[in-house]
């Protein structure tokens, strides 16, 4: 079932998403050589701690992980590109580290990723996280009003293949607002045209995430680890959208 959201429930969403891209950049600059993984969930542990915000993330335990989940954010390093579980691992040269973090302030909810290069990039990883960027401003740009799903999910999968990229549509973008995954499933490929209209109010989160050679994953012993099948590097672009009269407003940027 689809919640729509009245602008002032979308605005208290925006709190929560200014408060989730900040994060997202402190941890994107604490993100060096040397630095272990544990040192940034801490970090950002404190950080919803100051603010008295609930981690969406910290005791969940959907279907496809063995939960529960007893972290803040996901780390996910290399070929590792979804729900990646923070462990004892110091980040080294070249390392590609997508975050992910959804956070609710006052009940409502927010969701983002980034993807950052630890110290030299090797330019095939660069152009990856560009293609998930590039994906991902084109999905926001074909979030309008009276459009539909599918639309969106074209314009990521359109991205992808220009790159030359494979997609997954196992995991996608997805409704959020007063909990993390509400409808609809946001698949990142489809066809224009298709699917649920886009209705002022709805609120979304989109993430494109490629892999460089391939569109199968298999999941880590410890349960919650995504990772590419032939363990080809990866990388994850997200934002919450909500979708206005005016068309797509982007949520989790910083104030």
């Amino acid at each position: 079932m689809v919640e729509l959201k009245s602008p002032a429930e979308i605005d208290r969403m925006g709190v929560t998403g200014r408060f989730v891209a900040g994060v997202l950049a402190e941890v994107r600059a604490l993100a060096r050589v040397g630095v272990n993984l544990l040192e940034l969930e801490a970090h950002v542990r404190e950080r919803i701690r100051e603010v008295g915000a609930q981690s969406c993330y910290w005791d969940y335990a959907p279907s496809f992980g063995r939960g529960p989940f007893r972290n803040t954010v996901c780390l996910s390093v290399n070929d590792a590109v979804l729900h990646g579980l923070p462990f004892d691992y110091r980040l080294r040269d070249g390392d590609v580290l997508s975050i992910d973090l959804a956070v609710g302030i006052d009940g409502w909810v927010a969701d983002s990723a980034t993807t950052v290069i630890v110290g030299t990039a090797d330019p095939e990883d660069l152009r990856l996280v560009r293609a998930t960027e590039e994906a991902l401003a084109a999905a926001i740009e074909a979030a309008q009003p009276g459009n539909r799903i599918g639309d969106i999910s074209a314009a990521i999968a359109g991205v992808a293949r220009s790159h030359g990229y494979p997609v997954n549509t196992e995991f996608g973008g997805h409704g959020l607002g007063r909990t993390m995954h509400e409808d609809p499933h946001i698949p990142n490929a489809g066809r224009p045209g298709r699917g649920y209209t886009l209705r002022p109010g709805l609120t979304i989160a989109i993430e494109p995430w490629f892999a460089r050679t391939t569109d199968r994953i298999y999941t880590d012993p410890d349960g919650w680890t995504i990772r590419s099948a032939d363990g080809s590097r990866t990388a994850h672009s997200e934002h919450t959208v909500a979708i206005t009269a005016d068309g797509p407003r982007v949520l989790t940027v910083a104030g």
